[in-house]
């Protein structure tokens, strides 16, 4: 029984297709996962190394700000259509699962134009246009965020819940925070904050949290710091018994495990791992996210109680200071936060959603 799922572009979209994948195949080993992506995103890297089969199309954007350049966008969606059919003559698809990107609105087009069943994740508190789209023609949709309802027009009869973001969950049991800040040569007893601008790292963030750094941490704070690759030698001077200066966090795992308290951009992965971790977030959204999707995001863990938003505009030292400060001396809002996002969090997401899919494949494939 073979699942189709098209998404990518950017790791918010491939990563949550990796999750269900994964907990397709946990749940049933006789299940073949297959993934459509496009040449031009970050699935090129990204999915040879994950051992699953894959496509990758010739498929463009729209050129928004270069209008004369969207017959490349209408050519790449012809070519993929064909490919797609050559795909599904190999062997048809018991279900299509589209988790946004260009790739996902094609495959999904395919899909529903040919009586395959379509399903969409959807990770933001705000749907961009792929997800409005695919919606539109979805037997099930799985919510990151209850809020996105607000923003999509199912078809008749579809099935819609909040379902939460499929990530890698937390550990069971989960280590003990002491134990996990001994693991960074923390003392057991720190308060830990955790900054990260994601897997590339944020270019403002950074320059703001080294100055604030440099200038000195408030007492007894321990930093660990994730500067993104291409950053990382401008600040690893900045490493001391304090702060751990790092390119990146693989496993993050390790980290989150530590810390207290995260200074990070409000992609939605990341809040749906806070989340599932119990860890508060002071959320610097990124102002240029398509439809401003991360604001969305960020205020709605906000509403919630798990989190504070700084604007990026409103981002520097003093600032930062004075919101870190905030909390880590608060200890009743700490943990008051710390249990708003724990009730937020559905670190079980991939597992309910990967059983959904099954059942909608194996209903599908019965019909057929």
């Amino acid at each position: 029984m073979r699942i189709l799922f098209a998404g990518g572009g950017t790791g918010g979209h491939l990563y949550p297709g990796l999750a269900i994948a994964r907990a397709v195949q946990r749940l049933d080993p006789d299940a073949r996962p297959y993934f459509v992506g496009a040449r031009r995103g970050i699935e090129r890297d990204v999915l040879p190394a994950s051992g699953f089969p894959h496509r990758l199309l010739d498929l463009h954007p729209l050129y928004r700000s270069r209008p004369w350049q969207n017959w490349r966008t209408l050519v790449g969606f012809a070519s993929a259509w064909r490919e797609i059919g050559a795909l599904a003559r190999e062997e048809r698809p018991a279900v299509i699962v589209g988790t946004g990107g260009y790739a996902a609105a094609a495959t999904c087009a395919w899909g529903a134009a040919h009586g395959v069943a379509v399903a969409l994740q959807e990770q933001n508190s705000f749907a961009g246009i792929t997800a409005r789209l695919i919606a539109r023609v979805a037997r099930e949709i799985y919510l990151g965020y209850g809020e996105a309802a607000r923003s999509l027009s199912p078809r008749r009869g579809a099935w819609m819940e909040e379902t939460g973001n499929p990530i890698e969950p937390p550990p069971t049991p989960r280590p003990p925070r002491d134990t996990a800040r001994r693991a960074w040569d923390f003392p057991a007893s720190a308060r830990v904050l955790l900054i990260t601008g994601g897997s590339q790292g944020a270019r403002m963030l950074n320059e703001v949290v080294g100055a604030w750094i440099a200038g000195g941490l408030p007492n007894g704070l321990h930093v660990i710091w994730a500067t993104g690759k291409a950053a990382f030698h401008d600040y690893a001077k900045l490493e001391s018994s304090r702060v751990r200066v790092r390119p990146y966090l693989s496993p993050i795992a390790d980290a989150y495990a530590a810390s207290d308290v995260a200074v990070t951009r409000a992609g939605a992965l990341t809040l749906a791992e806070l989340c599932a971790w119990g860890i508060p977030g002071i959320l610097v959204p990124l102002p240029t996210a398509a439809a401003d999707h991360q604001t969305a995001n960020a205020r709605a863990l906000v509403g919630s109680g798990a989190a504070r938003e700084l604007p990026q505009r409103e981002l520097n030292v003093e600032r930062l200071d004075r919101e870190v400060r905030s909390l880590v001396g608060d200890a009743a809002r700490l943990e008051a936060m710390t249990r708003a996002a724990l009730a937020r969090g559905r670190p079980e997401a991939a597992e309910t959603i990967a059983s959904r899919v099954l059942a909608l494949a194996r209903s599908s494939s019965a019909r057929a």
